[in-house]
């Protein structure tokens, strides 16, 4: 992977912009947009702290949120030009959204609901 840009949030989260786009063929590539926004886990986003550290045993701090597209069997020629579109959709429509004050929080406690929901899935690493 490769870092392409970092985009500062106006939450105090720092958005990376990565491509992981790899060739298939002389001619054909697999087009992958991998964006990566840690978030760190703080107390103050729980009502009990021991659920804040339970949360950090499972999913480690800082918790990272990552949004992929991707698209396979794309022309060489064409790789360049739909990266390009896959950022400007992330910038668009996901952007804005990771940017407001509350994300951090809710993706944070969204992990702890989904360690909850799934624990089996979701084991104490501690």
């Amino acid at each position: 992977m490769t870092l392409i840009e970092e985009i500062r949030l106006p939450n105090g989260l720092v958005a990376e912009i990565w491509d992981d786009s790899r060739m298939i063929a002389a001619d054909t590539t697999t087009v992958v947009v991998v964006v990566k926004i840690p978030v760190t886990l703080k107390e103050e986003y729980f009502e009990d702290p021991a659920d804040c550290r339970k949360t950090a045993k499972v999913f480690g701090s800082p918790i990272v949120y990552e949004y992929r597209n991707e698209r396979s069997f794309v022309a060489a020629g064409e790789r360049e030009a739909l990266f390009d579109e896959f950022l400007v959709s992330f910038k668009k429509d996901v952007l804005p959204y990771v940017s407001k004050d509350h994300f951090p929080r809710r993706f944070v406690l969204s992990k702890y609901q989904e360690m909850i929901k799934d624990p089996w899935k979701h084991p104490d690493r501690g």
